[in-house]
């Protein structure tokens, strides 16, 4: 007997809705369907049939109703996917034992009508099916598979949703049906367009592609995905040449305007999201112009491999990657399809519709003349040989994992029970309660494929990427090079593996900047597109693409080719080294040389040359110069406090010896000129105490100076990080520096008084020519000081200390050679002169020439007398 009752509705009954009365439109007769009894029914809605109405463009009259145009080849096995799992699950001892499933497979003919009047004939049980009855006659029911486009999904998920009743789609990917608060009863076995779109935006940062194009459909999901990849790609600081929205329909002036863009585009990677026809038109497109090669990225894989059978594609697509969700493989699917026979299924009505439509034959019964041209179908051809095109790609096993899924949330709610009710038995459950299992299923298919949803119903799944590689043939196939996991996901990453030596094309605005380079941005340019500066002096960039380079520590300085810091070597002039090792010989030698100077004058010590000019002042100035000479010493070596104390100090306290007994040398020889009568004030300038007191009071003068600058901010040692970059220098750093150049000033400034004397005084007479060999002596220590001042300032690390050593020995070897060779000259090689006869003579004849120039000015004669006492 048939009891027909209200069907319990989430908001009370629709009686007075749209689906309160039958309507004839909706009800087409003679559909056909696959059933199978069992204890529960599990129901799928797959496009089987393409069904097409009559004239429905003036909504004047109803349709008569529905016609089969057609048999989608993928539909059909998809549905055999689903009779499959339920035969295994059915034959298994684990998983649902005592539960035999039984089904009914229904044909949605690819429409939305279609699908929703399946969907209610399913609840009603009833062919012509009245919204809110149902006739209880058999089996509960526990969910719907289906149905393949997100179109028909979405109906359908409004109408289950009014019940509470489980629906599980296998193909339908739209985003907006993860909103649990439209569609609270609708799972998938895959996940929303936006998660996929998201992992292939993930997938070209991840493959370092900073330059790219973006195409999308004109429209919600277009604008969502292309919105999302741009986002993604910005912060990734991917950059984007341009981004077309291709209108919905097949807009051939769109098509055009995009290749001719892309032509000019520099950007060789492209990240699709079109569909299969506007995706074929604008690669038809490209083909007629001249393009390089380009890599294509879609988030799905069918369009791609129908992309790589257009003959001459290989000139238009440099290579492709796209993503196919994991999901769980039916093991022996292939070989259930190949024994699959018309007579095995007498109750399956579609099944001869399909073997017509695939072995291209026709039933003898339905064909009253029998020709040659005709072929019967014999019912035992085999599908083996008639494999689906791009098996990898095309998921006809999608519906199995929707079917394991139900059947494990019957076990476990059978099993342990849930929160809003009891379940005792099979028989005696509520859709809603399966729904609140099938939300918290989580298990794993034959294959060890696990399964679980996520909060909005959808499959959390991983994503096989694909790549379309070209044999040395010239021909594209599709290869498996690795998996995205996002169950490891923080935020928006992902988890990559990938097949090691992947080859992947590059697609970037500007080469990458190499290490030892950084990039410089081109004015009114994207961020990707720059130019590579080299890093300067101290600083360097270790990695590829570094924005700015980088400062080396202290103790480091850049390599050459900039690309890391090298840890710097202390040095300082040694004596080891060549030049210090020279210098050092030049000083010993002109030391040496002064003592052999010295000596001589102390051998002949009453001769009139040593005589001549106050002789103390003479040892004096030997041995302050011997002390000169050594004290370019102090300046080699490694500095120490204690060098760096006496380094300046003791330079500039014997050279101010050396340049005030030149100055009481010369002093001595104006003054013995301007005495003009015995018992002139001026000769008590002229005795030998005046002439020492001239050298004490300006060398303790120095002294004084020396004292301040040691007592307030003496020299210490200092490493010089600046003068030499891949060095450190160990020198003495002169602290006070005011004090350091009020020392040198006044050493200056001695100096410069000293060659003024001398150079006024060197036209008075002399026997020895005195006066000529002080001033040019005195011409000779200035000029090198005053070219130290320059070289000393620009020299930097350890040539400062060699220039300043250079001076020293210059400086020094000037006086002595200037004053004390040719005395030498005269007291060894030329002893003649060195008599009291050529004396004597030689003031006779100085005396004629003082004469002379004594009636010119009127000067009394009594003054030579005077400068030889």
């Amino acid at each position: 007997m048939w009891l027909c009752t209200l069907l319990p509705v989430l908001f009370g009954s629709h009686s007075g809705s749209a689906f309160s009365a039958p309507r004839a439109w909706l009800l087409p007769s003679q559909r056909p369907r696959f059933d199978r009894p069992g204890d529960v029914i599990v129901g799928g809605s797959f496009s089987i049939f393409d069904l097409s109405i009559g004239n429905l463009s003036e909504f004047t009259a109803p349709p008569s109703g529905l016609v089969a145009s057609g048999v989608s080849n993928w539909g059909y096995r998809v549905a055999q996917s689903f009779v499959f799992a339920i035969e295994e699950i059915n034959r298994s001892a684990y998983l649902l034992p005592n539960v035999t499933l039984g089904f009914s497979v229904r044909n949605s003919g690819d429409s939305v009508h279609g699908a929703l009047h399946e969907t209610m004939s399913f609840l009603t049980r009833q062919d012509e099916p009245i919204p809110n009855y149902t006739c209880l006659n058999g089996s509960p029911q526990a969910a719907l598979v289906g149905d393949t486009r997100s179109s028909l999904s979405v109906s359908m998920a409004r109408l289950l949703g009014l019940y509470k009743f489980p629906q599980i789609s296998y193909s339908s990917s739209l985003p907006i049906l993860s909103d649990k608060i439209q569609f609270p009863s609708f799972l998938r076995t895959l996940t929303s367009d936006l998660i996929s779109s998201l992992a292939v935006t993930l997938l070209i940062i991840h493959f370092q592609w900073s330059w790219v194009i973006i195409l999308a459909h004109d429209d919600d999901f277009g604008q969502q995905a292309s919105s999302l990849a741009i986002h993604e790609l910005s912060t990734a600081g991917v950059c984007i040449e341009f981004t077309f929205h291709v209108p919905s329909h097949e807009s051939m002036g769109k098509i055009e305007e995009i290749v001719q863009k892309m032509q000019k585009s520099t950007a060789r990677v492209v990240l699709v999201f079109l569909s299969n026809s506007n995706f074929m038109l604008i690669l038809y497109g490209l083909l007629d112009v001249p393009v390089s090669g380009q890599v294509w990225v879609s988030k799905g894989t069918l369009h791609m491999a129908l992309a790589l059978n257009i003959p001459g594609i290989t000139q238009v697509l440099h290579s492709t990657f796209g993503l196919l969700y994991h999901s769980s493989r039916a093991i022996g699917f292939p070989e259930f399809l190949a024994h699959l026979r018309p007579s095995q299924t007498p109750e399956d009505m579609f099944i001869k519709k399909f073997w017509e439509f695939t072995f291209d034959c026709t039933w003898p019964h339905q064909s009253s003349t029998v020709t040659d041209a005709i072929q019967l179908c014999s019912g035992n051809e085999s599908l083996k040989n008639k494999q689906y095109p791009f098996a990898e790609v095309s998921k006809i096993d999608a519906a199995y994992t929707a079917v394991y899924s139900i059947a494990h949330a019957l076990q476990d709610m059978i099993t342990h029970g849930h929160q809003h009710g009891k379940v005792t038995d099979s028989q005696h459950f509520q859709p809603w309660q399966l729904l609140q299992a099938l939300r918290k299923v989580h298990f794993k298919t034959p294959d060890g494929s696990e399964i679980i949803f996520d909060a909005n119903g959808d499959l959390v799944t991983k994503f096989d990427i694909l790549q379309g590689q070209k044999t040395p043939e010239g021909v594209f196939h599709l290869v498996h090079i690795g998996m995205i996991d996002p169950q490891v996901s923080l935020g928006s990453k992902m988890k990559f593996h990938l097949m090691e030596d992947l080859h992947v094309p590059s697609s970037v605005c500007s080469e990458s900047c190499l290490p030892g380079f950084s990039q410089v941005p081109r004015l009114g340019a994207p961020h990707c597109c720059f130019d590579c500066s080299p890093c300067p002096e101290g600083q360097f960039a270790d990695q590829r693409d570094m924005k700015s380079c980088l400062l080396c520590p202290k103790e480091q300085y850049s390599s050459h080719m900039r690309d890391c810091c090298l840890p710097r070597t202390e040095i300082f002039l040694a004596f080891e080294e060549p030049l210090g090792f020279m210098l050092a010989l030049v000083a010993l030698f002109l030391a040496g040389l002064a003592v052999l100077v010295l000596g001589v004058f102390l051998k002949y010590r009453d001769s009139p040359v040593v005589r001549a000019n106050n002789r103390s002042l003479s040892y004096l100035l030997l041995l302050s110069l011997c002390l000169c000479a050594l004290c370019a010493l102090l300046f080699l070596g490694r500095p120490s406090v204690s060098t760096c104390l006496l380094r300046q100090t003791t330079f500039a306290v014997v050279f101010t010896v050396a340049v005030s007994s030149v100055l009481a040398k010369t002093l001595t020889v104006v003054l013995a000129f301007r005495v003009t009568r015995p018992g002139d004030r001026i000769r008590v300038c002229l005795s030998p105490g005046a002439s020492t007191s001239v050298v004490l009071i300006a060398s303790f003068m120095q002294v004084v100076l020396c004292g301040v600058w040691l007592a307030t901010s003496p020299p210490f040692p200092d490493r010089d990080m600046v003068s030499e970059p891949q060095h450190i220098v160990i020198q003495c750093q002169e602290g006070s520096g005011t004090i350091f150049f009020c020392v040198l000033g006044y050493l200056g400034l001695l100096a410069v008084g000293t060659f003024s004397v001398a150079f006024l005084a060197r036209g008075l007479p002399d026997v020895f020519n005195e006066t000529k060999f002080l001033t040019f002596s005195m011409l000779l220590f200035c000029s090198v000081w005053i070219a130290f001042l320059p070289l000393y300032h620009s020299a930097r690390g350890k040539s400062t200390v060699a220039v300043e050593i250079f001076s020293i020995l210059a400086s020094t070897a000037g006086l002595l050679g200037g004053i004390f060779i040719p005395k030498c000259y005269i007291i060894l090689l030329k002893p003649g002169r060195n008599t009291a006869a050529w004396l004597r003579q030689g003031h006779r004849a100085q005396q004629e020439r003082q004469s002379e120039m004594l009636q010119r000015r009127c000067v009394p004669r009594s003054t030579s007398q005077t400068f030889m006492t």
